[in-house]
């Protein structure tokens, strides 16, 4: 039973390689004319993956070997995994699964193209049709749960409003008296303002930020999309997207930053574990714990840039004016912003909090979904206290809702607190400064790999914080971690 148990994880793995590399493809380099012929195979290869992981026999094999005692920790762990995937899954129909992942493929494009054209209005259909299949397949498969509780655990197991509300609650409390405070302090200058980033020279640095980190093209290849993101084919085929905007140096090196820790902990996850249902079910926010730690705890210390500023100047003649001291305070400005990937640590649970209101509101009908774009401007006025002039910097700057992604935010913030513990823990062990400013990251990739990648998908986010940080999760880390940064960075 254990072979042909192998035998289906084997097809399974092919049918998952194909369908995330022509979603990859899609999403970077494909052709725009080519959107219509290739998502239709692609509905049909998931609908062929779908068939064979709620094939009969593959279901009976699951039940089979889930009262096996004999069975080594690693195998009943898949076993766990296949068996909620299927209970996700027993009462959704081949067609609905299909149709399903057809309308996101669809949404993708809308999105893409209103994003072009500024203009909510050519993706709100597909997002209302989303959002209501959403619903409709929730409930099918959990009738008796909360709707959006059921898409939060999908994401981050054992998590559910009454504990995000609590997180953010934390974060309203003592966040946000701390950015009225800044906002009102004297502004530190943006000693970037102005300036030009040939977005050639800004590719030849992206290069050496690779390097420097140690994502090397023996697993992983840097690309160029709308919205960056990580996508893992396999262990050593963990790639990345960046953006570059020649005005905003920042915007490329700190995308490639934060998707390099999603593609790090792909890469280093131990063998015995990798390319399957366990590697599959890492929590988004682990995940986002390590993107975040990359971007922020690491890539925003002056230690990171005491090696890579120089190289940095070097690139750039006009930087050579500005101080080390001067590009690191310009780095860690805090000012409220539009754009959630380009906004400051201090500030970015905000765009969180915004976001997962909304979320909250579509699913218990709070929320006008057929004036979702006001519903969203509104927010933002609310809690950053800026007008939103158009809809690509405000709605329709994420990816996220276009494939259905509802639940996934949260884990953003959450994996920011995950950060700041783990980045508490990783000082007191290893000297951090230290291995920064001396070009010695594979040191702290080792320490991360010891720690949390190499078996964190065998457990649950509990888990893997306490075993990583010797404690539960506690989300004062990260407040903490915040007031004290920017107190001492503001003076107040």
């Amino acid at each position: 039973m254990i072979n042909k148990f192998k035998e289906y994880e084997f097809k399974i793995s092919a049918y998952e390689l194909a369908l995330t590399t022509m979603n990859f493809d899609a999403m970077t380099v494909a052709p725009k004319l080519s959107s219509e012929y290739r998502n239709e195979r692609m509905g049909y290869l998931s609908g062929e993956y779908y068939s064979i992981f709620t094939d009969k026999e593959f279901v009976e094999i699951i039940e089979n070997l889930k009262n096996d005692n004999s069975l080594d920790f690693i195998t009943k762990r898949k076993i766990e995994l296949y068996d909620q995937f299927l209970n996700k899954t027993k009462n959704i129909s081949k067609e609905e699964y299909t149709s399903f992942e057809k309308l996101k493929m669809d949404s993708y494009d809308a999105w893409e193209k209103a994003r072009k054209e500024n203009d909510y209005k050519i993706y709100e259909p597909f997002l209302l049709k989303l959002i209501e299949t959403s619903k409709k397949l929730t409930l099918k498969r959990e009738p008796n749960k909360d709707v959006y509780n059921v898409l939060l655990s999908d994401y981050e197991d054992g998590m559910d409003k009454e504990k995000y509300d609590k997180f953010f609650n934390l974060i309203k409390e003592e966040i946000v008296p701390l950015i009225k405070k800044i906002t009102d302090s004297k502004q530190i200058k943006n000693q970037l303002e102005g300036y030009k980033f040939p977005l050639n020279i800004q590719k030849e640095y992206v290069n050496d930020i690779l390097s420097y980190l140690r994502y090397t093209d023996d697993f992983g290849v840097c690309a160029t999309s709308i919205h960056p993101f990580s996508s893992r084919l396999s262990k050593n085929d963990a790639r990345i997207t960046t953006r570059y905007n020649e005005n905003d140096v920042l915007d490329s090196i700190f995308s490639v930053i934060h998707e390099v820790g999603h593609a790090m902990f792909e890469h280093q996850v131990a063998d015995e574990i990798a390319n399957g249902i366990i590697h599959n079910s890492i929590s988004m926010g682990t995940h986002e714990s390590q993107s975040r730690l990359f971007e922020n705890c690491l890539g925003r210390s002056k230690a990171f840039w005491e090696y890579n500023y120089p190289i940095l100047q070097n690139k750039f003649d006009f930087l050579k004016n500005i101080s080390l001291d001067e590009f690191v305070n310009t780095i860690n400005i805090s000012k409220p912003s539009l754009i959630r990937v380009d906004a400051d640590e201090l500030t970015y649970p905000l765009h969180i909090l915004i976001r997962y209101e909304l979320e909250k509101g579509i699913f218990d009908g709070s929320v006008d979904i057929k004036n979702l774009s006001n519903e969203w401007n509104k927010r933002v006025k609310e809690y950053l206290g800026i007008d939103v002039p158009s809809d690509l910097k405000g709605i329709l700057q994420d990816i996220h809702w276009s494939d259905a992604s509802f639940g996934y935010f949260p884990t953003y913030a959450l994996g920011s607190a995950y950060a700041a513990q783990i980045f508490n823990k990783m000082k007191q062990e290893i000297d951090v400064d230290c291995l920064l400013r001396n070009n010695k990251y594979d040191e702290i990739n080792n320490w991360l790999k010891e720690k949390i990648h190499k078996n964190a998908a065998l457990y649950s986010p509990k888990e893997i914080i306490l075993k990583a940080t010797g404690e539960e999760f506690n989300p004062r880390y990260y407040v903490d971690y915040l007031k004290n940064k920017f107190s001492s960075l503001y003076n107040i």
